[in-house]
Formats: C-alpha cells, sequence, structure tokens
C-alpha cells in the first residue's frame, strides 16, 4: 500500500539513467561561457589547480564554517621520515540570531572565536597561513577570494551576498587588532574533503557532501573550463549541483512533498536537488508524508497530534535510528511515541518503510549526479575503465546506517565501466582547507623560486644596451688587422662585392651544408623583364657516424649525394657552376678558397679544420672519377640568404641566421676591413657571431643551465654566444632547468627519470610545440615529460609555470636583437631589409619574431629595419653568389 502511495519516489534505473543525462548536460551549461550566467548548475571555478603532492610541510589554521557548529583547526603538516599531521581543533556553536542577523555580527562572531583559539594555542604573536572551508556557493577569480552568490542550509545573514568573504573577515581581524592572519585559500567544503582525501590516496579527484546539504567538486580539465583564461593541466570545480532543477529540468520527479518543502523554506524555488536529497530536509519530508497518510485515515488510526503537525519536530537522525536493522522498530514506536500518536507495530513497520523509500530516493539521486561527474572524467581521460576515488563527508552518509551501501550499489549499477573507491573523510573538510593552504603555500612558494631562477633569462633594457656596446667593440676588433688574430667574433671576409643586379643569367648548382641534412640544388635563373628563378632541389641525412668521422669519409659522402642529384635531374655531362653554402666559420682568401676555422653545431670530421673546403670537395670529386664541377663561390649560409633576400630587394644588405646554430653578416665599407687591401667599395663581412663572448665578456649574464650546456657540449668554452641563443642548444638549456627544478622538488615530485637524464632528449622542437599548442602537444612527445604517473609539465599550474618556454625564448628573441642593433648602427642606414632564412627558430615561435623585431626597434631607435624571411632558404643565394661571381670574373676576362 505504501509502495503505491509512495510511487512517485521510487525511481527506476532507466528514469536514473535519465536523470545521469540531464545533470551531464548542466554540467556542461555551467561550464560553458555562453550558457553558464542562465546555468541551474554554476559549475565555479575553485583555482585549486593540485592535490597534495606528498611534499606539503607547514604550520596552518583551518576555519570551518557551513553549518551550525563552527570549527578551527591547527595542522602540522612535519616531515620527519614520512609525511605525518598533527591536527588540534575546537567547535564554537553559531546562533540561531547571528546566522539570520547581519554579516558584520557574523564576521565578528568568527574573528572572536579564532582569536580565542589562537590565545589557547598561544599563537597569537605569528602570522599562519589561514585556510576558510565557506561551504555555500562562491564566485572565486582566484583561490583567496570568494564572492558569496546565495546562503544556503539555514544561513541568512544580511549584507554578505555578493561581497568577498575573505575581505569580510580580514576586516573583522583588523578591527580587532589583537592577532594577525594571512588567509590564502576560501574553499568550499567538498573541495576540502577532497583534498583531505587526497592526502591519504592521490588518485582522490571528486569530493562529495552528503550532509546537512549536498554538493560535489571534481577536478575538470582546464581546457573546458571557458570561464578561466588557460589551457593547461585541471582545476577543481565545485558543481553546486544543489540548485540541479531550479531550472524546472527535475519536475518530472518532484512530489507534492518537495513541493511542500520547497514553499515553507528560507528560499523557495532554489536548491530543490539538495531540498530532495540532503539530511537538512529528509525528517521534514518524511513528517509530511506521515501527516498527509495520517489524514487520509492510513496511519495511526487517523490521529494526528500537534506535535506532528510540528515543523522540524520529526529529524533526520529519526529517520536514520528508524532504518537500524534490528533495533528500528524499537526506535520507531519510541519516536512516534514522543510525538503523541500511539503507533501499532504495523505503524511503525509503515513509517520504517516510508523513511526508506525516502533515503533510498536520496542515495539513489545521488548515484545519479556522481555517475554524470564520473562518465565525464572517464571521458577527460580517454578510457575505457576508470579507476579513481571518491572522498565524502557529511553526517547523512556518516550515520544513516544504509545510506552507504546504498550509494555505493547504484553508483557501481549506473556506472558499470568505473572502478570507484569511497573514501570516507575522517577528519572533515577542515583538515582539507589547510591542505588546499599547504598546497597553495608550496606552489606560491616554489613559483617565486621558480620566478627567482629564471629572472636571470629576463634581461633588461640597460643588460641588452651593454651587450650592443660589447658586441660593437668585438666587430670593431674582428676587422682591425692588429687585433683580428686574438678577437673572438672573426668578421671574416668573403670577397661577396655585390648583391644581384638583376641581370644574372644561367644554370647553376648550389649545395647546402650546415645541419644534419644536406641539400642539392639546380637553380635555374633567367634575366630579363620577367625575372624567374626555377630551383629542384634534394635533401639527404648525413648520419652522426659521418659528422664525426674522417674528413674524407664527410666529402665522399657529399659528393655521393651530388652523384645521385646529377643522376636524378640527367645532368651528369654538363660542368656546371657551383657555389657551396658551407655554413662553418671560414677565413675566405678568395671566393672559391675558405679554410675551416673550427667546426660547430655537432660536425667534428677530422683533418679539415685549417684546410681548404673547396680544395677537399674538388678532391672528393676527383677521387669520384664521375662528374666534373666549376666550384666558383664558397659561401656561408648568412651570405647565401642576404644573396637571395637581396634578389627579391636591393635594399637587402644584412642577413641573419636563426636555427640550429645562429650568425650574421652584412655589407661592410672596404675601408674598414683591414684585412683585406683596397679602399673602395663594400665587401660582404661574415661576422661568426655565435663566438661572441668567448672572452668572457657576456659572462655576467650567462647562468648556471648555459655554462652545464657549455661544459658538456662538443666545443666546451667555444660558439658561448651561439649556446645561448640557438636551435641546437635551446632544448637542452630547457632539460637542464627542468633537472634543476625536479632536483629543487619543483616538479615530478622530485624523480628524475632516466629519460629525462638522457642529454639532447628535450629537442628544441618542443619548445615551439609547447608555445604553439600551449603544452597539450607534449602529451604526444617523449615518456620524459611523464614521470612516475603525473604529467606534471603538461599540467601548467602544477609546478611549472605556463611563462616558462617563454622566458627563455623571449631571452633568446632580445639577444640577436642587442647583436643586429650594432650591425644596423654599423650600417648607418635609414632602411635596412634583414633577410633571416627560414630556420627552426623564427618560424616555429610565433612571438619570437615579434620580440626580436621590437627589441630591435627598442635598441635601434635610428633604423627603420624591414625584416624580410628567405623563402628559399640560403641555397639560391649560393646559386645568386656563384651568378654574380661567374658575371665578375666574365667582365674581367
Amino acid at each position: 500500500q505504501i509502495d503505491k502511495y509512495l510511487y512517485a519516489m521510487r525511481l527506476s534505473d532507466e528514469t536514473l539513467i535519465d536523470i545521469m543525462a540531464r545533470f551531464r548536460r548542466e554540467m556542461k551549461n555551467g561550464l560553458s561561457r555562453d550558457f553558464n550566467p542562465t546555468a541551474a548548475v554554476k559549475m565555479l571555478p575553485t583555482f585549486v589547480r593540485s592535490i597534495p603532492d606528498g611534499s606539503e610541510k607547514g604550520d596552518f589554521i583551518a576555519l570551518d564554517l557551513g553549518g551550525s557548529y563552527f570549527r578551527i583547526l591547527r595542522v602540522k603538516v612535519s616531515h620527519e621520515k614520512k609525511q605525518t599531521v598533527q591536527m588540534e581543533s575546537e567547535i564554537y556553536n553559531t546562533p540561531e540570531d547571528i546566522m539570520h542577523g547581519s554579516g558584520t555580527r557574523l564576521f565578528d562572531h568568527v574573528a572572536e572565536c579564532l582569536g580565542d583559539f589562537m590565545e589557547k594555542q598561544q599563537i597569537k604573536d605569528k602570522k599562519l597561513p589561514v585556510g576558510f572551508t565557506f561551504s555555500f556557493p562562491c564566485r572565486q577569480s582566484k583561490l583567496d577570494e570568494g564572492i558569496l552568490i546565495t546562503w544556503t542550509k539555514r544561513f541568512k545573514a544580511s549584507g554578505v551576498e555578493g561581497a568577498d568573504v575573505v575581505r569580510l573577515l580580514n576586516r573583522a581581524i583588523k578591527k580587532r587588532g589583537d592577532y594577525d592572519a594571512d588567509i590564502m585559500a576560501v574553499v568550499n567544503d567538498t573541495v576540502g574533503t577532497m583534498m583531505t582525501c587526497g592526502f591519504d590516496d592521490q588518485r582522490c579527484e571528486v569530493g562529495l557532501i552528503i550532509g546537512t546539504g549536498t554538493n560535489a567538486c571534481y577536478m575538470e580539465e582546464m581546457r573546458h573550463i571557458d570561464l578561466v583564461e588557460g589551457d593547461e593541466g585541471r582545476m577543481c570545480i565545485n558543481t553546486e549541483w544543489g540548485a540541479f532543477g531550479d531550472d524546472g529540468s527535475l519536475e518530472d520527479i518532484r512530489t507534492e512533498f518537495d513541493r511542500e518543502i520547497d514553499r515553507g523554506s528560507l528560499n523557495p524555488g532554489k536548491q530543490l536537488f539538495e531540498k530532495m536529497v540532503s539530511g537538512l530536509y529528509m525528517g521534514e519530508l518524511v513528517r509530511l508524508i506521515l501527516v498527509k497518510m495520517a489524514k487520509e485515515g492510513l496511519l495511526f488510526e487517523g490521529r494526528i497530534t500537534p506535535e506532528l503537525l510540528t515543523k522540524g519536530k520529526f529529524e533526520t537522525k529519526h529517520v536514520s535510528a528508524i532504518e537500524k536493522s534490528k533495533e528500528g522498530l524499537n526506535k520507531a514506536k519510541e519516536i512516534l511515541t514522543r510525538l503523541g500518536v500511539e503507533p501499532s507495530h504495523e505503524d511503525c513497520i509503515a513509517v520504517q518503510h516510508v523513511c526508506t523509500i525516502v533515503s533510498f530516493r536520496s542515495a539513489n539521486l545521488v548515484a545519479s549526479t556522481l555517475g554524470a561527474i564520473l562518465n565525464q572524467l572517464r571521458d577527460n581521460k580517454g578510457v575505457g575503465r576508470l579507476r579513481t576515488t571518491v572522498g565524502v563527508d557529511g553526517s547523512l552518509y556518516k550515520m544513516h546506517p544504509q545510506y552507504a551501501r546504498r550509494l555505493h550499489k547504484t553508483t557501481r549499477r549506473l556506472v558499470p565501466d568505473s572502478e570507484v573507491r569511497f573514501l570516507l573523510s575522517e577528519s572533515g573538510s577542515g583538515k582539507g582547507a589547510a591542505m588546499v593552504t599547504a598546497v597553495a603555500y608550496r606552489l606560491s612558494e616554489q613559483h617565486r623560486l621558480i620566478d627567482e631562477t629564471l629572472a636571470e633569462f629576463k634581461l633588461t633594457h640597460e643588460q641588452l644596451l651593454q651587450v650592443k656596446k660589447r658586441m660593437r667593440a668585438e666587430m670593431e676588433a674582428g676587422l682591425k688587422k692588429k687585433t683580428h688574430e686574438t678577437a673572438k667574433v672573426k668578421m671574416l671576409p668573403t670577397f661577396v662585392r655585390s648583391t644581384p643586379d638583376g641581370s644574372e643569367n644561367g644554370d647553376f648548382l648550389a649545395l647546402d651544408l650546415g645541419g644534419t641534412n644536406f641539400r642539392v640544388l639546380l637553380v635555374k635563373i633567367r634575366s630579363g623583364k620577367r625575372r624567374t628563378v626555377e630551383m629542384h632541389n634534394k635533401i639527404y641525412a648525413i648520419p652522426i657516424e659521418v659528422m664525426q668521422g674522417t674528413g674524407e669519409e664527410l666529402f665522399d659522402h657529399i659528393v655521393t649525394c651530388i652523384s645521385d642529384f646529377l643522376d636524378y635531374m640527367g645532368i651528369k655531362g654538363a660542368r656546371l657552376p657551383l657555389g657551396f653554402t658551407f655554413s662553418f666559420p671560414c677565413k675566405q682568401t678568395s671566393l672559391d678558397a675558405g679554410i675551416l676555422l673550427n667546426w660547430t653545431k655537432g660536425f667534428k670530421a677530422t683533418d679539415c679544420e685549417g684546410e681548404d673546403v673547396v680544395y677537399l670537395l674538388r678532391e672528393g670529386i676527383k677521387r669520384r672519377e664521375e662528374f666534373d664541377l666549376d666550384v666558383v663561390a664558397v659561401v656561408n649560409d648568412t651570405v647565401g640568404t642576404m644573396m637571395t633576400c637581396a634578389y627579391e630587394d636591393p635594399n637587402c644588405e644584412i642577413g641573419l641566421i636563426v636555427g640550429t646554430g645562429s650568425n650574421a653578416c652584412y655589407m661592410e665599407e672596404m675601408r674598414n676591413i683591414e684585412m683585406v687591401d683596397g679602399e673602395q667599395g663594400r665587401m660582404c663581412v661574415n661576422t661568426e657571431w655565435g663566438a661572441f663572448g668567448d672572452n668572457g665578456c657576456l659572462d655576467d649574464i650567462r647562468t648556471i643551465y648555459d655554462k652545464a650546456v657549455d661544459d658538456y657540449s662538443l666545443n666546451a668554452g667555444k660558439q658561448r654566444y651561439e649556446k645561448m641563443i640557438s636551435g641546437m642548444y635551446l632544448g637542452e638549456i630547457v632539460r637542464n632547468i627542468l633537472i634543476d627544478f625536479t632536483k629543487r622538488g619543483f616538479l615530478f615530485r622530485g624523480q628524475i627519470s632516466e629519460t629525462l637524464k638522457t642529454r639532447h632528449i628535450f629537442e628544441t622542437k618542443f619548445l615551439s610545440q609547447i608555445e604553439r599548442d600551449s603544452w597539450r602537444a607534449l602529451l604526444g612527445s617523449p615518456e620524459i615529460i611523464l614521470v612516475s604517473g603525473k604529467k606534471v609539465l603538461i599540467r601548467g599550474g602544477q609546478g611549472f609555470p605556463k611563462g616558462n618556454g617563454r622566458i627563455k625564448k623571449d631571452f633568446i628573441a632580445e639577444m640577436p636583437g642587442a647583436s643586429l642593433e650594432d650591425v644596423s648602427v654599423q650600417l648607418l642606414h635609414s632602411a635596412d631589409a634583414v633577410g633571416p632564412p627560414s630556420p627552426t627558430a623564427i618560424v616555429s615561435f610565433r612571438s619570437f619574431s615579434r620580440i626580436m623585431h621590437q627589441t630591435v626597434k627598442d635598441l635601434a631607435p635610428n633604423c627603420d629595419v624591414t625584416f624580410l624571411l628567405s623563402e628559399d632558404g640560403s641555397g639560391k643565394g649560393a646559386a645568386l653568389i656563384t651568378a654574380v661571381g661567374c658575371r665578375l670574373r666574365d667582365a674581367e676576362q
């Protein structure tokens, strides 16, 4: 009969699955910027980005305000052999008149209790970090701020809704003036619960409260949270699911009793889901059912007493007592007798059944909304089966004899593909508030140290002006005969005396050697009204064993590649003019002779340094005895770049490379080049600026990481400037930073993976992926990032700040700006077109070129510089130099 009477409260699995789908939609609306303003379920960001990682320590205060009691805790987290937590707490009453009075009175009361607690603990003289568990819906824009949206659970203090509760509490503390407190975090009780349980089980990523009120929080992917900037890592979301149904989405399952409860509440029309499931309303729901059944003669022989008609006389604790398996019926008789209804045995059984239906419905509804969260977590992780822990607190869950078992059973039935562990929060949400504060304290301390460390990479305008000044001095030393030998910036004459004039014509071969790839090109240049350049090229790999083998092996490999290309193009019989882009420091005595000074960029082939590379190439061609070539010019890649861009823009007189290595060349007045006879005209000078600082003049801006990279490089002590800015080394600098930060406990829980110890495993391309794809690209990168099950680097907020890749990159972008500015001033031209190639650094980093251009502008305000990207690399430039060389040679003849 009762089952029939309360049929609407008995929900089938089909209905529960439907409710689960509805709640999932509500979650999506709450997370969306467009739908959040009208969403019933607010999905509030909490700015808690990390659960405890086990390294927290310190002395903290936690305040817990959310019900009729107000709790204050002192939580000491220490590390002796393992992390331990000591807690001392006091409970203070919150009288009804304070709950319903003014906000000022409420917070004066909180401040008074806190003062009393600190007095007892003898810590009034200390300024301890405080975590504030405030169990009401708050909008947050940072961790230490909480704007109260609306009061719930019997609280109604005036002047608080729409105000920041941290500010109100700080004001009350200040007004007293007898102690100071540093409120670092305001958290919801669900978040406190998740953090408390997260301390014991690091799988815990859901917090659930089923007590006076009900609510849940969980760790959501930042990319789904429209209301907070950034896509990286995760953040805890306070769902505020008590308001589920406030928009009418649960009307089909609400009963007349639910509506009556709502009408008599402090906040009609609000928190409708909470009113169907939580402890504040459960006893009252049962009372209303009993009154109606008695009125219809279905209970107590129709007797209705004043006690039974009194609101609040039948409490939720009575529901728990009546549902106890053994003494439940006796308890029912006892409670009903106190209400004056003189129950029969059948009445007691019937009342027990009513209690069961009401509490079972509550457990089922919570299971369906929790199921929606679990499905969201599973989908976020992209796994078939979710393994997670739900931290639970609340008097109803703890005290009701059957509630927890029913909730677990229904949850597992509704989400069979989730393996859920329910972990009871033994010490309430107060400890969690302390843990949130401890994590915030740890992270703020880490960020301070990280910022301090990385500050060295942020060069001031004054420092950059100093770099510029030093580079100018080094350039002058390299140009002068007297100081050239000892100069580190070699300022090598290239014997390229002219940029293209448009009359170049013919077919030319070009070789391009400067990194791990080697390019052979056929360049067809046509002059006349419609100038055209047609290019065919093939790329060949240079294995590491060839790069670091003998010179003969290297040049034989180059000649083999040329032979293959000539076959491929069908031009083996022709003796074509050839330009050789050789991107290493060479001392040239003519356009077609270049003595290799030293290898850079990972090359180490023996018997090459001090030799003419054109001679080595010609010897290699002779050994092959298959073809002959007319080697007209050997050029640096920077010169090739300048020539390529000068073909498009006659104003181009600087070539700049920022790629695997870094270098620049420019057209210098012959009168300034003491190493070459003649005063007239200009000649392109290859600065070889990679060696800038090899004499120690940059030591004041070199970091410990730069020094570490240099110490372990193939050419320690050489090319120091290049090692600070170029693509060959950037990833390695970052790897050294990661290792240092891990050793200091900022990352990966202090555990350095074997892979991360591998040199050059963190490639420079990762920096551009991080910049371009906002860290998510790293999910596809080597497993170095995935250490001890914790993707810390990927989760920007968990130790490695989001700007980290950017600090290093800004630094390298500014540095070429400092040096390039000096080249610009040296030219004293009002309009210079600078031609960079398309190397990794400039192409990959969207903001790299922007920062560099701006820095040049700042440091060379009198120079109007146009940057022209070399689309075709330096190979085409080599062909153009060859064409210019042939034109000049023909003119001489």
